[in-house]
């Protein structure tokens, strides 16, 4: 299961930042096919967010075939595979690269800073 976060300063609407975080946790490998979501509810609960703003991110990736409600069951991974395609996973990461180096630029940090940085989070990560 993934750790939602919601950036409300981003300008992103809430209930597309819920779609994003699933269809990449999917295509991470954090959520795995066939996985069961949190209900709409509980969810809602969880963000402190409108329950229409989960039911509306979750009814989206229903029609994309990316999620299935079971009437009683719950809401899952669908397991029909649907992955991210490169160039949308390439267009993500252009879109977080900007976003992350316009903040960091304007703090005066230089590239050799943030790439040494960078490295220090993926070593850490790995240990």
């Amino acid at each position: 299961m993934i750790k939602f976060l919601l950036d409300y300063s981003s300008g992103v609407p809430v209930y597309r930042q819920i779609i994003d975080q699933i269809r990449f946790g999917i295509a991470s490998g954090q959520l795995k096919l066939g996985e069961q979501l949190p209900t709409v509810r509980a969810l809602a609960v969880e963000l402190k967010v409108n329950l229409n703003t989960v039911s509306k991110a979750y009814k989206e990736l229903e029609i994309k075939n990316i999620l299935e409600t079971q009437q009683g069951s719950g809401t899952f991974i669908n397991t029909t595979e649907q992955v991210v395609l490169k160039k949308e996973r390439e267009d993500k990461l252009k879109e977080i690269s900007l976003h992350f180096s316009s903040v960091a630029f304007s703090y005066g940090f230089n590239l050799d800073e943030i790439i040494c940085e960078l490295k220090n989070i993926k070593q850490t990560s790995n240990t």
